[in-house]
């Protein structure tokens, strides 16, 4: 674990296509990057594909990699989809082929993967990861337009905790990227509702287009996320 590299990502989007963002983090012996980046008319999916694609762009050829994401889109695309869409010059499977969504940052994503060796690891989203959590709050910030500051330094001097991989781990407090939610706020048609739990708030915006939704980490930032969506 010490000679690999360990990588994070995650996408978001506001509306499918709406305003999104993607967040990564990449610790290598070199130190830890975070990145991120946002596009105005996007999807979840796109921003999805395009964090990993900016994670592996800052590691180098032939670097065994573990990258870890709560996209199953992302994994079943790269290690099994693919290869049939490559076969079928890039066709659906089923009764009615149709032009596989997303190609361009597929074929590039084959591209860079092709030439490392990545061990794709599934994690839970929401579930206080630290990893994820921090690429889903990196992600949110770019597709919300909020100013976020990115690392960029020694691992020594990083306080998030990329070894836990497993779901509701307990978290130290040592960093208040660390924290449990204090809510989870939606807006769906126009109307906010403030949730205790992220199945509450995914229940409510699974599937609804326009809808926002945020987990916030205190009162206080609860207050400024309802203020910056004009509540």
């Amino acid at each position: 674990m010490i000679n690999k590299t360990i990588i994070f990502s995650d996408g978001a989007s506001r509306g499918n296509p709406g305003p999104g963002g993607f967040g990564a983090i990449i610790k290598s012996k070199d130190g830890v990057l975070e990145v991120g980046g946002r596009e105005r008319n996007t999807t979840n999916n796109r921003m999805e594909l395009l964090g990993a694609i900016k994670a592996l762009e800052n590691t180098k050829v032939g670097e065994s990699l573990d990258f870890h994401t709560d996209s199953q889109y992302l994994i079943n695309g790269i290690t099994k989809w693919i290869y049939n869409w490559q076969k079928k010059d890039w066709k659906t499977a089923g009764g009615k082929a149709e032009d596989v969504a997303n190609r361009d940052l597929w074929e590039r994503l084959f591209e860079l993967s092709s030439a490392r060796k990545i061990k794709w690891l599934y994690v839970a989203g929401h579930a206080e990861i630290p990893g994820n959590e921090r690429c889903d709050e990196i992600a949110t910030s770019f597709a919300d337009k909020v100013s976020i500051k990115l690392f960029d330094g020694k691992a020594s001097d990083y306080k998030i905790d990329l070894s836990i991989t497993e779901g509701n781990a307990c978290i130290s407090k040592s960093s208040s990227n660390k924290t449990k939610a204090f809510s989870y706020l939606s807006v769906v048609n126009g109307k906010l509702e403030k949730h205790l739990s992220w199945p509450d708030c995914e229940k409510r915006v699974k599937g609804v287009s326009s809808a926002r939704y945020k987990k916030s980490k205190n009162a206080e930032d609860e207050k400024n996320i309802i203020k910056e969506w004009g509540f």
